[in-house]
């Protein structure tokens, strides 16, 4: 698979910014076609005392959402890029990276000035607590 580093780095973007305090959202977006599956939205989620993902499926008619363990969580996501999704996109107070597939599914990252003043709530109380 020719974007695995490129895989590799994203989702070790998302898991430092994770542990530094600085994620606030993951968004698969950008559907190819007009699937059932529209987006899938990350966020942390806190389960009894372990820190989680909290995997959000927004379908045409429906939502359904996911609790998995971090590293579980980033794996589960690796088929949905290019099936349907063509951009995952990292959203931090220091700064929004984008994974985006181009029409011949190479990937690449970019980076722009951060969306969000204010990392995750829900992680930030868990790091807090530590």
């Amino acid at each position: 698979m020719p974007n695995t580093i490129t895989y590799t780095t994203f989702f070790n973007r998302v898991k430092e910014s994770i542990s530094d305090g600085t994620f606030a959202k993951l968004t698969m977006a950008k559907t190819i076609g007009n699937p059932e599956l529209m987006n899938i939205y990350i966020r942390t989620n806190v389960d009894e005392i372990q820190l989680k993902l909290a995997l959000t499926f927004k379908y045409q008619t429906e939502e359904e959402v996911k609790i998995l363990n971090i590293e579980e969580g980033l794996n589960f996501l690796i088929p949905y890029i290019n099936n349907p999704f063509m951009s995952a996109l990292l959203f931090t107070t220091a700064a929004d990276v984008t994974m985006k597939l181009n029409k011949k599914r190479v990937a690449t990252i970019t980076e722009q000035p951060p969306t969000f003043k204010n990392a995750d709530p829900i992680l930030l109380e868990y790091l807090s607590g530590k």
